[in-house]
C-alpha cells in the first residue's frame, strides 16, 4: 500500500470517529459537528481527546466541537501547545476555531464538509493559508465530506420539519375549537 493511500485510510478512520462525535451532538439537540484529536506515539496513533458541539447545552458560544476537544487535549497533555497533534472535524473550522488551532500549533487539520457561510479554511476565509501568521498548519479538505455534509443536511431538514409541525399544531387546534 502506498504512503498516500495509508494516509487516506488514517484520515478516513479519524473522520469516522469525528462523525460518531457529531452523532452525540445531535442526540443532545446540538448542531451535529464532531471533532477528535489524534497524535502519533511510538509509531501508533493515539486518541487524545474528543469533542462535539455544545454551545446550546452549555450556554457557551465558544463551545464548538474543536474548542471542546482542544481544551480536553491541552488539559490531558498539560500544555496549551499541541504541535504533534492532528484534529479531525466534520465541518470546516470557523475563524475562532481556526485561530485557536493555530495558536495551539496543531500540525494538521482535517475536515469533512465545507462551510460556505463561516468556513475559515478556504471557503469564506483561508486563515491557515495567511502567510503573515507565525504558525502554518497543514489542512486536508473534504475527507468523507459527503457523509459529513449529509449529516448536517439531515439535521437541519429535521429541525425545519419540527418547526413546521410546531407552527401548524396551534393553528389546527384553534380551527377545531
Amino acid at each position: 500500500m502506498s504512503e498516500a493511500s495509508e494516509q487516506q485510510n488514517r484520515d478516513e478512520a479519524g473522520m469516522r470517529m469525528a462523525l460518531d462525535q457529531a452523532q452525540n451532538a445531535w442526540l443532545v439537540g446540538e448542531v451535529p459537528v464532531g471533532a477528535v484529536i489524534l497524535r502519533e506515539v511510538d509509531g501508533a496513533r493515539q486518541l487524545v481527546a474528543t469533542g462535539y458541539n455544545r454551545p446550546i447545552t452549555t450556554n457557551d458560544p465558544t463551545a464548538h466541537a474543536e474548542i471542546v476537544a482542544l481544551r480536553h487535549a491541552a488539559q490531558l497533555l498539560g500544555n496549551y501547545r499541541l504541535p504533534d497533534c492532528e484534529i479531525y472535524v466534520t465541518l470546516e473550522p470557523c475563524a475562532m476555531c481556526a485561530m485557536a488551532l493555530m495558536h495551539a500549533r496543531f500540525k494538521r487539520v482535517v475536515f469533512g464538509a465545507v462551510d460556505p457561510k463561516t468556513g475559515a479554511a478556504g471557503s469564506v476565509l483561508d486563515l491557515f493559508g495567511y502567510s503573515r501568521l507565525n504558525h502554518h498548519t497543514s489542512v486536508e479538505r473534504g475527507v468523507l465530506g459527503d457523509a459529513c455534509g449529509a449529516l448536517l443536511r439531515e439535521f437541519f431538514a429535521a429541525r425545519r420539519a419540527e418547526a413546521r409541525g410546531t407552527r401548524e399544531a396551534p393553528a389546527a387546534a384553534a380551527a377545531s375549537d
